[in-house]
């Protein structure tokens, strides 16, 4: 299970299971992918949901 973070700058992919980790980086700064990342720590249970959600277990 992964998710998307997009900017104008490029876009990252973060693993979300087992645990948060970023799988993929495309022309954001380390500020960028360090602001992603606390993002996608505060809200994985959403995005999980979310997850699960669209695309089922």
């Amino acid at each position: 299970m992964h998710v998307h973070v997009s900017h104008t700058d490029g876009e990252a992919k973060f693993w979300l299971e087992p645990k948060i980790e970023l799988a993929m980086n495309q022309g954001l700064s380390q500020k960028q992918l360090k602001e992603a990342l606390d993002l996608v720590h505060s809200h994985r249970t959403e995005i999980i949901d979310a997850w699960r959600t669209h695309f089922g277990d």
